[in-house]
């Protein structure tokens, strides 16, 4: 097969915190796992599962990170999302029977509902419930190529000072994705593409390949890479680093150029949660009878400047016409960059285009069909190839030997979204809480019973509290309260449970408790922490 002109690097991150609250029938933070099964996991997957079926030349990269796949695996949040789909699908349903032929949101309702239907028929009829296993499915059919990322998505770069804190993180990630998919991750997904000089060492100890970095990171590393953005650097290491292309992410994801403002899109804002009677919302309001967000969205974009409550009826035709014509524009322009590459360079231009998978369904209801159509779209071409990173490690080499520069892709491109003045409380204690595991660790390599038991509770709660979405979220001022009280609470237990440790004296009735409540990982090893 001819080289093409350019490998277009096509990759999602998968992630959501832990959250999982079985001491609440109905909890409105794990929503966030709902909504993202509905709205992004499953349109993904099933789009792959085409792509599979088709024997198109493409492969996707995904990351999947263990905390997620951990929810993905949970009976109590499975069976959860059943229930909740399906008193969705009741109220789509019904919102369709009840919208009279001349009802300008008639067409929407029906459209919503036939979604919704398909979506939980493919839930349950194609994919017996196991999302987890129609990923590893999809890699074994070649359509995807499955990547793992940092336990619970700790911002590694805040714990490299001392690396052998970094490392647990990066050995339990790879040691739960050999668990789950019965082999080791080809590569790794840092989380925030936060790196510092010295992590990618780390990830060759594990046997990890490549891992991401924002542009910078390559424009300047030691030495800057020759190629720009469109070729991943060798690090001393071995491990490769992928630089994101910023013109062809752009496209995606910019708030003001980008395709999900286009008009004709679905409007994220206006959800029927908030409008219908709250009678016509049997089982979907809060407990305490409060209205929420439901998903179920009859209205378009319009226009930037159209008030919420004035926003036009959704045209799923038109939103269609949309997707086809923004996929072959972005396929356009990365034919277009990649010709001119290679007739500069005389070799295949890699263009990276990383984004967090939520971005697809969730954020921008279209986006799983716009990657539908830009594979689609590609696998036609013989310029352009959607390829894995491993696929390109393989296929376009050589490449440039370089140490990219710390960064991220973060407000201004290092690390102040999770190290700022809303913030900074909490990494003194992530810290001492790491020294003290690692201590501990080694000291107890080998226990047993409810010794180790304690140890691997200990490992999980200092995981739960490292994960960078709580000083996220602290920053962005979105469930603030939230994201405190979890940092505390699980800094609160493992403080607990390292004195009972030290003491000798585990108290094995709190340790069950909190093994049901923060049960996380099962497989995890506590000596990966030593």
């Amino acid at each position: 097969m001819a080289a093409p002109d350019g490998h277009l690097v096509l990759f999602l991150h998968a992630h959501l915190p832990f959250v999982r609250h079985p001491e609440h029938e109905d909890f409105l933070e794990e929503d966030w796992l709902y909504e993202a099964i509905t709205e992004t996991y499953l349109p993904l997957i099933l789009a792959a599962r085409g792509w599979a079926q088709d024997g198109l030349r493409a492969r996707l990269g995904i990351s999947s990170s263990p905390a997620l796949v951990s929810m993905l695996q949970d009976s109590l949040l499975m069976g959860r999302y059943r229930r909740r789909l399906g008193k969705l699908v009741d109220v789509a349903r019904a919102q369709a029977r009840l919208r009279a032929p001349g009802d300008p949101l008639a067409g929407p309702a029906r459209a919503a509902a036939d979604h919704l239907e398909r979506l939980a028929h493919a839930f349950e009829a194609e994919l017996g419930g196991d999302l987890v296993a129609a990923l590893a499915s999809l890699e074994a059919a070649g359509a995807l190529e499955l990547a793992t990322c940092v336990a619970t998505h700790a911002f590694l770069p805040f714990y490299a000072v001392d690396r052998a804190d970094a490392r647990g993180h990066v050995k339990v990630a790879v040691h739960a994705h050999r668990a789950t998919f019965g082999r080791n991750p080809p590569g790794v997904w840092l989380p925030e593409c936060g790196y510092v000089p010295g992590l990618d060492q780390l990830l060759a100890d594990e046997g990890l390949c490549y891992f991401f970095v924002d542009a910078h990171g390559a424009l300047l590393a030691d030495p800057p890479a020759a190629l720009g953005v469109h070729a991943p650097l060798v690090c001393k290491s071995g491990v490769l680093a992928f630089p994101r292309d910023p013109e062809a992410s752009r496209a995606v994801w910019s708030a003001e150029a980008g395709y999900p403002g286009d008009p004709r899109y679905r409007e994220f804002y206006r959800d029927q949660g908030f409008e219908l009677p709250e009678a016509e919302l049997e089982g979907l309001l809060l407990p305490t009878g409060e209205r929420r967000g439901i998903g179920l969205k009859y209205h378009r974009i319009t226009g930037r400047e159209v008030a919420l409550g004035d926003k036009a009826p959704y045209d799923p035709a038109a939103a269609a016409e949309a997707v086809h014509a923004h996929a072959a524009h972005f396929v356009a322009a990365r034919r277009a960059q990649a010709a001119a590459f290679a007739a500069r360079h005389q070799r295949p231009a890699v263009i990276t285009v990383p984004f967090d998978a939520e971005l697809f369904g969730h954020w921008w209801f279209e986006g799983p069909a716009f990657l539908d159509a830009v594979v689609r779209a590609a696998a036609a071409t013989e310029d352009l190839r959607v390829s894995s990173p491993a696929q390109v490690i393989q296929e376009a080499g050589p490449f440039q030997l370089s140490t990219p520069a710390a960064s991220s892709w973060g407000r201004a491109g290092y690390g102040e979204v999770w190290l700022n003045e809303e913030n900074d409380w909490i990494w003194p204690p992530l810290h001492k809480a790491a020294r003290r595991m690692r201590i501990l660790a080694g000291a107890h390599r080998g226990a047993q019973g409810v010794l180790r038991r304690a140890l691997q509770q200990l490992a999980r709660e200092l995981l739960l509290a490292s994960a960078s979405d709580w000083p996220f979220m602290m920053t962005m001022g979105t469930t603030v309260s939230y994201a405190q009280a979890r940092v505390r609470a699980h800094l609160a237990r493992f403080e607990a449970l390292a004195e009972q440790v030290e003491a000798g004296a585990v108290d094995e009735a709190a340790l069950a408790a909190l093994e049901a409540q923060d049960n996380l990982l099962p497989e995890l090893v506590f000596e990966d922490f030593a």
